[in-house]
């Protein structure tokens, strides 16, 4: 069982395999990035409403949120989804390279600033829809959350796999 468990970590062929260490690295840079992200709207940066579904979890806890303005909301919702990304995209970088890919096709400097500038694209997508998904329907910060973070699995994946890493 070791050694099947040995095996599968340090697989970096098989496509199959590939794709399920990515979807397991991805759900850990993907618990990171929530915890900063709500932490952040609830505590640092006030980006939630009555209506949230975190707010929801929280008041099982007797935990209130600052409500504030709509557009104090979009522009905190901005600093708190730039705050995560960053530490997220780090954990993405590190797992991806110790599990799911081959590096080495660049330097490990320039296929950093590649793996970021990848990220970037696929935040500020995210970003904007989610931002535009408050703006123009009021949607929730959570919901919001949740279509930046599909948009951005999606290009990040097809990204990593195709230029920056070895396939």
């Amino acid at each position: 069982m070791k050694k099947n468990i040995s095996a599968f970590l340090t697989d970096k062929e098989n496509p199959f395999v590939q794709f399920i260490k990515y979807g397991l690295c991805g759900g850990a840079a993907t618990a990171v990035d929530m915890t900063f992200f709500f932490l952040f709207a609830w505590l640092v940066f006030p980006a939630l409403t009555d209506s949230d579904p975190f707010t929801k979890l929280l008041s099982v806890f007797h935990l209130d949120i600052r409500t504030v303005s709509e557009s104090v909301r979009l522009r905190n919702y901005w600093i708190d989804k730039t705050v995560c990304f960053l530490f997220s995209n780090f954990t993405a970088y590190i797992l991806n390279v110790l599990f799911v890919f081959k590096a080495g096709k660049h330097k490990r400097h320039h296929e950093l600033m590649l793996f970021y500038a990848v990220s970037l694209v696929s935040f500020f997508i995210g970003t904007f829809t989610g931002a535009w998904l408050i703006e123009a329907f009021g949607l929730d910060t959570t919901y919001s959350y949740i279509a930046a973070m599909l948009s951005a699995l999606l290009i990040n994946y097809a990204g990593r796999k195709f230029f920056i890493f070895h396939g």
